[in-house]
Formats: C-alpha cells, structure tokens, sequence
C-alpha cells in the first residue's frame, strides 16, 4: 500500500481549482446555500486557506461568474457555413447544454444571485449579451446594422434568457422543442419587423433565399401554413402613411 503525497500547488493554479471547484458548488445549488467551509472542504485545503486567495465569497462568487459568463458567451459561437435557420439551432443547442449542466449557476448568472446589484455581476451578464448580439449579427453578415435589426436582435437575446430561465423551474417541455421554437420565434420577430421596414425585408428575404425546405424556418412556414392553407396572400409590402 502506497501513501499519496498532495502536491504543492502554485498561486494561480490554487486560484484556479477553487474558481473551479465553486462554479461546480453553484452549479448545482444557489450560491447563497454554498458555504465557504464546503469550498474548502471540496478543494481539500482549509477555510483559512480559501481566504488567502480570496478575500470572501462575494469575490470568488465574482471569479466563478466571470468563468462561467466565459463559457456561456463561447456557446454563441458558431463557424460561418451553410443556412443560417440551423446554424441557430446548433447555437440554441450549445446554450441549453450550458443551461441543463448548470442550472442554478445560470439563474444565478443571469439574476445576480448574491452579487445581485454589483457593477462587477452586471457587467458580466452585459458582456454575454452582447457577445451573443455580435455573433448574430455577424452571422446575418451586416456591417451596420439599422434600428430594427438591433431591436430584433436584442429582443431575441433577452426571449432566449427569460425562456431558459423559465424552463429551468420545472422543464415542462422539451429541451428540443423549445431550441427549435426559440429559432422559429427569431424568424417570426424578424418577419414583423420586415413587414415595416424595406431594410428589414431585405434582410429577410436574403436569408430566406438561402434557407432549404426541410430546414428549421421551413419547418416554421410549414406550420405555420396549415392555421391558413386556403388564406390570401400575404402583401408585399405596406405603402407609407402620407
């Protein structure tokens, strides 16, 4: 029988599986429940110890917030090629997978949790939506995008966190339903927003133009034809008010 000899970590190498070992705590429980003492319990070394490389929990909450809004942003990232209807959906899986691993941590990246409040917290979560606003954006291939556009864009940003939000409190549908609807709904914002704008619609149609039958805004025009199979049909445009 061998005797194991702890191996001396280094500062940030410390800092670093502390920062890991309460992103996993809060991953799986609110932060506000997660105690100092089971940090330091979890990462084998002493309560006075997690103080010497953190002043309190307040700061390594912030350090794990800050990895895990890393993360998250990370998931939005998607390689420039084919239709743009599943490259959403290969996005909004990524998103739900980072949602499903870390339930409470994500509510509590999203609400605040204890940092709830602090220009630090916010800042983080201003990052992540703005990091998923520029990888859209990119993706629908606009240089400067109009009014609208950034309206639709960060409304839809904002659907996907308060619908990830809401599943998490009791999942009563299905992770891939609601991947799915989230890129129906961003089609069918951008579709109302077309419908008032010629800078829009040409957005619209030129994304459209680029989408297959069997893809997920097909998918969305199929269903969405079977509420009015026989109705009139849509108008091009809507003249200007004088």
């Amino acid at each position: 029988m061998t005797t194991g000899v702890r191996r001396r970590m280094g500062v940030d190498e410390r800092r670093q599986q502390l920062i890991g070992v309460a992103l996993d705590l809060f991953s799986r429980r609110s932060p506000e429940d997660v105690s100092i003492d089971e940090i330091a319990a979890a990462a084998g070394i002493s309560r006075p110890l997690v103080y010497h490389y953190f002043p309190g929990k307040q700061s390594l909450y912030e350090a794990a917030l800050r990895r895990a809004a890393d993360e998250l942003a990370a998931r939005f990232l998607e390689p420039l090629e084919g239709p743009l209807g599943a490259r959403l959906l290969r996005v909004m899986g990524r998103f739900f997978d980072f949602v499903d691993e870390h339930g409470p941590g994500f509510s509590a990246l999203m609400r605040g949790g204890p940092a709830a409040g602090s220009s630090t917290a916010n800042a983080m979560i201003d990052g992540v939506r703005q990091a998923a606003y520029e990888q859209i954006i990119t993706h629908l291939g606009v240089g400067e995008p109009p009014a609208r556009l950034e309206l639709v864009v960060r409304s839809w940003v904002s659907l996907a966190e308060s619908t990830a939000l809401i599943w998490l409190d009791g999942r009563r549908i299905s992770r891939e339903e609601l991947e799915m609807q989230l890129v129906h709904d961003f089609a069918a914002l951008a579709a109302v927003s077309a419908a008032y704008d010629q800078e829009m619609a040409d957005i619209v149609l030129r994304v459209l133009s680029q989408e297959p039958a069997d893809g997920p805004f097909g998918d969305l025009l199929a269903r969405l034809s079977a509420f009015a199979p026989d109705g009139p049909p849509v108008p091009a445009q809507r003249p200007a008010k004088p």
